[in-house]
């Protein structure tokens, strides 16, 4: 079992090859995949519940499971109308996460206090919806405000639910990572884990408890080495699996089965991924 948990599926960069994409992803052994709702902003949420309804049934492919939510550069769009469309989205049961939600101070844009109240405007509809987060949290180079706020959120607004969430494509610090694991988060790991100058990331992997973990392509993005350059998609989560196995000193088989587990017990599918 090998799940990846987090991939943009409904990229214009998979528009006209999306089923081979999948069917290569199942032939790598891949059983799941969790398509990430936030387009190219809030009108296109939707799409990868249509993604998952596109393909749903298909013995050929993974399964499919999506998200919705408001990226925080987009969360100046986040009107009224915006937020009753997200409800309604984490009310479909294909829908199981909102996300990817959080805070971002690397790149300039939307003003950190319209990022911070979107974020908990999208916790509180999805704790009423009882739907796990997704997080993205991006720091500016050398500064750990993005991630003091973002945790201090989650402190104020989140930990009560114990819905808990993915920090997903994290590259923060092992105290990061503790603190989100005491309110329930998984720390899932992307391509950036198999580079080369990131020595301290694989350190910190190599600290957190196996029942903690997930891997995830972010694809179309981060492609993984020795693939980097090239568009990501889910069938290249295996090298990410694959060097996790290697920092935990567990086989590729036992990684696999260990965060698709993971995966199913944050989300209520297991013992059986998919139910």
């Amino acid at each position: 079992m090998l799940i990846d948990s987090h991939a943009h599926l409904d990229s214009p960069r998979f528009s006209a090859d999306l089923e081979q994409v999948l069917l290569r992803a199942a032939q790598g052994g891949l059983t799941g995949v969790l398509a990430i709702g936030i387009g190219e902003g809030p009108s296109e949420m939707g799409q990868a519940l249509e993604v998952v309804r596109r393909f749903q049934g298909t013995p050929e492919i993974p399964l499919l499971w999506a998200s919705a939510g408001i990226y925080p550069h987009a969360t100046h769009l986040a009107d009224t109308s915006v937020l009753e469309s997200l409800d309604a989205l984490l009310a479909e049961p294909e829908v199981i996460a909102c996300g990817e939600i959080g805070l971002d101070y690397y790149h300039e844009g939307t003003p950190h206090d319209l990022q911070a109240r979107v974020f908990c405007q999208q916790m509180e509809i999805a704790a009423h919806r009882r739907r796990p987060i997704l997080i993205h949290c991006r720091p500016a180079e050398n500064d750990d405000v993005c991630w003091r706020d973002l945790l201090n959120m989650l402190h104020v607004n989140w930990a009560q639910t114990n819905l808990g969430g993915i920090l997903h494509c994290f590259s923060g610090t092992l105290d990061h990572a503790r603190q989100a694991m005491e309110m329930g988060f998984l720390i899932s790991f992307a391509g950036q884990l198999t580079y080369p100058r990131l020595q301290p990331l694989r350190e910190v992997a190599a600290q957190l408890p196996l029942e903690r973990l997930l891997v995830e392509t972010d694809s179309p993005y981060l492609a993984p080495m020795p693939l980097r350059g090239q568009r990501n998609e889910p069938a290249f989560v295996a090298h990410t699996a694959a060097l996790l196995a290697q920092i935990h000193g567990c086989t590729f088989e036992e990684i696999g089965q260990i965060t698709a587990e993971n995966f199913g017990r944050l989300f209520g599918l297991a013992p059986a991924v998919g139910d």
